[in-house]
């Protein structure tokens, strides 16, 4: 865990960064998860948080690109050079290549001081030689041909496996694909939804300013935000007051295209971390009954946290595996909410590891669990009803042959939502949705509404 000394009021940073980066690249650690871990265990003012920030997502975001840069200038590959002297270039190529505002004396000099901290003072010169090279000539680095070489041309500049640059390529055209890419990597502010059972739009962002906390309504929902300027989201008094929710616009529309009813009964197979189940609780004003479900007993806790600080008293949470049939809900739901596990390629502006981490036998086996919860979770839907399967991908063998697949095996239909879109979201499917990373400011994301026809 990445501890910083707090005997005095002034940290190192880029010490810092370099020890979140360690945990991320040896131990695999979850970009997001490190850096709140370091965060929770140390105190930092806002400036501090906000450049360890970013220099740690930027490295894992373009370290493909970052890696090919390193070759260029040097005769010792990434591949063969000790682990923490490669990291300390990493972090620092960054700043070169993606912060402008940073002197790159500045950079070097501190990649030669965290070298002879770390007892490599042999190597310090080799630190200084490469990131002054590629400084003095970062704007003549070739790169690979783009008409030559398309899908390396994108892995490399984009900073993509190129696995998932072919798997893309099965599906969209080429512009669309580079498209998703950059979107991919562009830095996305927070998505928060207002919680109208307790407050009105208006007075929430006067509240944030009042905080001087930057808001911006959101693109798709009246009662959506894009907030940024703040330090830690958690301390925001309207957040402890459970006058909002951070959830992305795009799975905001899962609860807005089901329109759920008051007193219905709605199931939430795989709820953590309870987006979707407290948005659907707040649309129904507390009225019925929101099911919340998931297989972890920590990722319950933190829906019940969120129920609690929301103060939603129309929602259950229970410990329960999605692939074991509940004899007692067989035909009871209005709605049942599947958002099944799946590859996450469309939040990787948010969790840049997924892109490294996922493999095609990955998705392979995520399809299986997929259809596997819906064999058993469409026996809940009661005649008429509702079934909401959504997932934060745009890998159609995840999405729409799921549904096809779904459609051609239970006696389900899709249910054309074209009227309640919000305006923006042009649309000439009917029943379902795919949107792009970054196509309305949003996550890339899959929603599929369908209807339990008798037998």
């Amino acid at each position: 865990m990445t501890k910083v000394n707090n005997t005095t009021n002034k940290i190192n940073a880029r010490n810092v960064s370099l020890n979140i980066l360690t945990d991320i690249f040896n131990d695999k650690a979850y970009t997001n998860i490190a850096i709140d871990r370091c965060f929770s265990h140390n105190e930092m003012n806002k400036q501090d948080r906000a450049f360890i920030t970013r220099i740690v997502e930027g490295t894992v975001e373009h370290v493909i690109t970052i890696d090919y840069i390193i070759n260029k200038f040097s005769k010792t590959k990434t591949r063969k050079m000790k682990k923490i002297i490669l990291y300390i270039l990493r972090l620092s190529v960054y700043q070169i290549k993606y912060m402008d505002k940073v002197p790159v004396s500045a950079v070097c000099n501190e990649a030669v001081k965290l070298t002879k901290k770390r007892k490599f003072n042999n190597l310090s010169g080799f630190v200084n030689g490469i990131l002054r090279n590629i400084s003095r000539n970062l704007n003549d680095i070739q790169y690979p041909n783009e008409i030559d070489e398309p899908v390396k041309y994108l892995s490399v500049v984009y900073s993509f496996p190129e696995y998932i640059i072919d798997l893309w390529l099965e599906y969209y055209d080429y512009d669309t694909v580079k498209e998703m890419c950059i979107n991919s990597n562009k830095t996305v502010k927070t998505s928060i939804r207002c919680n109208l059972t307790k407050v009105s739009n208006t007075d929430l962002q006067n509240q944030l300013i009042d905080e001087n906390v930057h808001v911006e309504e959101g693109k798709l929902l009246e009662y959506a935000m894009k907030i940024d300027n703040y330090n830690n989201i958690r301390s925001l008094q309207p957040f402890i007051e459970g006058k909002f929710s951070v959830q992305d616009e795009s799975s905001m529309l899962v609860a807005h295209l089901a329109q759920p009813e008051g007193n219905s009964l709605v199931v939430d197979v795989c709820a953590a971390p309870g987006g979707k189940t407290t948005h659907f609780a707040e649309l129904m004003k507390n009225t019925g009954c929101v099911d919340s479900r998931d297989i972890y007993p920590k990722k319950l806790h933190l829906i019940d946290e969120n129920v609690k600080r929301l103060q939603l008293n129309n929602v259950t949470i229970r410990e329960y595996n999605a692939l074991e049939t509940d004899k007692s809900l067989i035909e009871k739901a209005d709605i049942v909410v599947a958002d099944v596990p799946c590859s996450g390629l469309g939040i990787i502006s948010k969790k840049p590891d997924i892109k490294y981490n996922i493999e095609k036998k990955d998705i392979e086996q995520l399809i299986e669990i997929q259809r596997n919860i819906l064999k058993v979770v469409y026996k809940y839907v009661k005649i008429g009803g509702i079934l909401m399967f959504s997932t934060c991908t745009v890998n159609p063998e995840e999405n729409i042959q799921n549904v096809r697949w779904f459609i051609d095996n239970f006696p389900f239909e899709l249910v054309d939502f074209n009227d309640i879109l919000p305006d923006r979201i042009g649309s000439d499917t009917k029943g379902y949705i795919q949107l792009l990373p970054g196509q309305y400011d949003t996550d890339g994301f899959f929603i599929a509404k369908l209807r339990r026809i008798a037998k």
